[in-house]
């Protein structure tokens, strides 16, 4: 039976990949192939960044005014709400993360569209009471112009909107790259911009692999900004090539952390959320809680709370509801998972939960770990400081509040960091010393398109979601007009 097969999306309008090539896309539960996928190359993405160009530059897009791209972006919201259960279940076909998620994800999707569509003409300049007589000044905010946004495969369109949305309700184009593993549901997803009336080149869809075309986007003449969700090592090479043409830069990279339970915690709410942090989604998001920091007086206690509830997560099908634990979404990260639950035995960590591959019969033919727990950790071992991306956590046990920022804060990244306390003293204080983007008290891996999101250090820069995000994708102009009758020295620059 021949796979179904997807074409790029340029200029609202599906195409072959210039080279005629495609390649299959693996469904994690079967770890067998279940459609084809274009093999794009840098001819397929000048096609697509001249469309975006011409698109920011002529016809009908520049000429809408702000209420009417937000007009668009409803519109495009409500067939994401129409069109939700499929897209879902694509994605599952395509990542192996739970039905459950992925559902919920797709319909809670269309309020990225909704609130950036409300915004789109709420974003304003100032008139400035400047300190010259006579003048006149005020500002302005215009878009950048093509943004190329590349996505990673965990959350294929939750993350491809955080940059779509606002790009677009600020005036911008868009390529979009998502990543080799996941491409399919962008493909869906573009018919839904074209359904809901969106002029031609705005949104372009392309796919590939990243050593062949992610260079070539990144570094093309016409591209205003990079908008990069994935692994730091790659978002390193990407902010490099960026740099080269003075490119703006959003970078949303990995994590490692701190999940900080204390003595006077709600034990039982604590097991839950510690559980959510970094078994949910198989362990494969940027916020998971991988490292935990429970404090020395209840260790024992907790380690083995979290254990047997760790232990009756039913791993199988992903698109079962059923289903709690999914497999890993592609082959080189579950061999990547492996190689560390190797590393943590070499490091000397104790394994009190998992620690191989998964051989149960609900496993079936994919890529699935075993949920895995790690304890007798320090904090200087490889285990606590590199992101797995998987199922496994380590346990780092400390003394006081003191130890436990300590132990938080000395890693590379700052992504996320979640606290657990009655103490409401502790909470104002140890919220401001965590060096982390989102900090979750008493409660762990919460969204909304309201908040800014977004990581310290080596965990990125710049911030996706909330108001905040438009900025990323508009520059400032100040204009200045002078009603003066006659010009003063005109070889002195005029402070006064």
């Amino acid at each position: 039976m021949s796979l179904p097969k997807y074409q790029h999306f340029i200029n609202n309008e599906w195409c072959d990949p210039t080279n005629n090539m495609w390649y299959e896309s693996f469904n994690p539960y079967t770890a067998k192939p279940w459609c084809l996928i274009p093999k794009g190359n840098k001819e397929d993405v000048e096609l697509a960044i001249g469309s975006a160009h011409q698109a920011f530059k002529t016809g009908e897009w520049p000429t809408l005014t702000p209420t009417q791209r937000g007009q668009l972006l409803y519109k495009l919201g409500d067939l994401i709400a129409e069109h939700a259960d499929k897209l879902a279940e694509i994605e599952v076909m395509d990542n192996g993360k739970l039905i459950s998620e992925m559902s919920a994800q797709l319909h809670y999707l269309p309020q990225w569209f909704y609130y950036f569509g409300g915004l789109a003409d709420k974003i304003e300049g100032s008139v400035i009471p400047i300190d010259k007589p006579q003048v006149f000044n005020y500002t302005r905010y215009e878009p950048l112009g093509v943004v190329v946004a590349i996505t990673p495969w965990n959350s294929p369109l939750l993350l491809a909107s955080w940059k779509i949305a606002p790009a677009l309700a600020a005036g911008n184009t868009i390529v979009l790259k998502p990543s080799e593993f996941t491409s399919a549901s962008a493909f869906e997803f573009a018919k839904l911009f074209k359904a809901a009336g969106f002029p031609p080149g705005v949104l372009n869809v392309i796919s590939g692999f990243g050593r062949d075309i992610g260079d070539d986007l990144v570094l093309h003449p016409q591209v205003a900004k990079v908008a990069f969700t994935g692994g730091t090592e790659t978002g390193k090479r990407v902010y490099e090539n960026a740099a080269k043409g003075i490119k703006k830069v959003s970078l949303e990279l990995g994590g490692k952390s701190p999940n900080i339970v204390f003595d006077d915690a709600n034990i039982d709410n604590a097991v839950k959320g510690v559980i959510s942090g970094i078994f949910a989604a198989t362990g494969q998001t940027c916020i998971a809680g991988s490292r935990l920091l429970v404090q020395a007086s209840i260790h024992d206690e907790f380690v083995d709370k979290i254990v047997k509830l760790a232990k009756t997560a039913k791993m199988g099908d992903p698109l079962s509801f059923e289903t709690q634990v999914g497999p890993v979404s592609t082959e080189p990260q579950f061999e990547k998972i492996l190689s560390y639950l190797k590393l943590a035995k070499e490091e000397g960590a104790h394994c009190v939960l998992g620690g191989d591959r998964a051989k149960s019969s609900q496993a079936g033919t994919g890529w699935f770990v075993e949920p895995s727990i790690y304890t007798h950790v320090h904090n200087k071992m490889r285990i606590a400081q590199e992101e797995i991306f998987g199922p496994v956590l380590a346990v780092i046990p400390f003394k006081d509040d003191e130890e436990a920022i300590s132990i938080a804060n000395d890693i590379p990244y700052g992504l996320a960091a979640g606290l657990w306390t009655n103490d409401i003293k502790r909470i104002l204080e140890l919220s401001n010393k965590l060096q982390a983007g989102t900090v979750w008290v008493n409660t762990y891996r919460m969204l909304s398109y309201l908040s800014p999101f977004g990581g310290y250090k080596m965990s990125g820069i710049g911030r996706e979601s909330g108001k905040e995000a438009i900025y990323n994708y508009l520059q400032a102009k100040s204009v200045w007009i002078s009603t003066q009758t006659e010009t003063p020295n005109p070889f002195v620059m005029r402070l006064k």
